[in-house]
């Protein structure tokens, strides 16, 4: 595979995104189960080059489910992010915002069928996959929108069917993957982003600001919108041939 030849040949960094790109989208997000190949992929890379899990899930959550020792993890987008250099978090002053709007949100979405509402250590998101109507998703995002309005504090973001309140700082996954380039000293090497959301955007616009060539944006299918990544693969089992194709090459430079 001429991609994997490519990126092994200038040592890359690998991003990866969880949902939708390591493991299908499902109903309900605690179903999201890594599958075991997937698993022994990142294993086998972890070994070869830095390999790091960005996230919108909770930290806790992400790292319980790859189950590694030796990757980056970031989790809620970045702003929880466990590293060799260190652990840090980003926006610990928004969580009472955060914590009001579960609050508000839980008691005005308790009545539409199929609605879920996470409240995470640094957002709250509200999944519409279930809703079955259009009118009922229109009242959702209209009291997610209300709840943002009200708290002054918070971004709001969108997903594939998610909505979320974010701590309102200038931070996302591309922020946070250009500061773990810089902390874990991963200058030189290519950075290689994969994700399938719009929330990805953020990160393949970052490393789209880098000098041509010296970094790749990976789209996992295809969420609707103009992309900024600049390749695309059409499923996760493309992810997973990628994978194993990166890390055979780079095993062949090791030895060779």
């Amino acid at each position: 595979m001429a991609l994997a030849e490519r990126m092994a040949e200038a040592a890359p960094a690998l991003f990866l995104d969880y949902d939708g790109t390591l493991t299908p989208i499902v109903s309900r997000p605690e179903m999201a189960v890594l599958d075991p190949a997937m698993r022994e992929r990142l294993r086998r890379l972890a070994a070869l080059c830095p390999v790091a899990i960005v996230s919108g899930r909770d930290l806790v959550d992400l790292r319980g489910r790859v189950g590694l020792d030796g990757l980056i993890y970031a989790g809620s987008h970045g702003f929880d992010i466990e590293a060799p250099s260190g652990g840090r978090q980003f926006g610990l002053e928004y969580r009472p915002a955060l914590q009001a709007a579960a609050e508000r949100l839980g008691r005005e979405l308790a009545g539409i069928t199929g609605v879920l509402m996470e409240a995470k250590a640094f957002g709250v998101a509200v999944h519409t996959r279930n809703v079955a109507d259009e009118a009922s998703k229109a009242r959702v995002r209209a009291a997610v929108e209300a709840a943002h309005a009200e708290s002054g504090r918070l971004r709001l973001t969108f997903g594939k069917e998610v909505l979320e309140l974010r701590p309102d700082l200038d931070w996302d996954k591309g922020h946070a993957v250009l500061s773990l380039i810089e902390a874990e000293r991963m200058e030189g090497r290519l950075p290689v982003y994969v994700g399938d959301d719009l929330t990805d955007e953020d990160a393949f616009r970052a490393l789209a600001g880098r000098a041509a060539g010296a970094a790749l944006g990976l789209q996992v299918g295809d969420h609707g919108q103009a992309t900024a990544a600049t390749h695309r693969l059409p499923d996760i089992a493309s992810v997973g041939a990628l994978l194993d194709a990166l890390a055979a090459a780079l095993e062949r430079r090791r030895e060779g």
